[in-house]
C-alpha cells in the first residue's frame, strides 16, 4: 500500500486514491470541497495538549516524535488507525496535513506508523 502525505494548500490529485485530513484544526482558507477528502481523521491526530506543546519547534521534533507515538500505541488509536488503513483498502492513502513545515509534522510520524502496521497486515 502507497501512502503518501500532502499539504492541504497543495491541489488534489486523482492519484491521491482516499484522502484523509490528519490535524486537529481545520486548515485556514482551505474548503471540503478544495480539499477532497474522503475523511477528516482528526482522532488520529496529536493531542491538543502535545501540539502545543510542540508549537512546531524543530528543537522539539525528536521530543514531539516519541510523545506523539506513544499516544498512537493505545488500543484505541490502534483501532482507528487500522480503521484508516481499512477505509483506504489496495489503493493509495493520502495523509493531508496543514503545516508549513513539510518535513516535521504529524503526518509524516503517522505515515511511518501506518507504513509499518500495512506491513504486518
Amino acid at each position: 500500500m502507497k501512502i503518501s502525505i500532502k499539504r492541504a494548500y497543495d491541489d488534489a490529485a486523482t492519484g491521491d486514491g482516499y484522502r484523509a485530513l490528519v490535524g486537529r484544526v481545520w486548515p485556514r482558507g482551505r474548503s471540503r470541497e478544495t480539499l477532497a477528502l474522503a475523511e477528516w481523521a482528526k482522532e488520529v491526530a496529536p493531542s491538543d495538549a502535545l501540539r502545543k506543546w510542540f508549537g512546531h519547534d524543530p528543537e522539539r521534533w525528536d521530543g514531539f516524535r516519541e510523545r506523539y507515538r506513544a499516544e498512537l500505541a493505545a488500543p484505541a488509536q490502534r483501532d482507528r488507525l487500522r480503521q484508516l488503513l481499512d477505509a483506504a483498502g489496495k489503493g493509495p492513502l493520502t495523509l493531508v496535513y496543514g503545516a508549513k513545515d513539510e518535513e516535521r509534522n504529524q503526518a509524516v510520524v503517522l505515515r511511518d506508523v501506518l507504513s509499518r502496521m500495512a506491513k504486518r497486515a
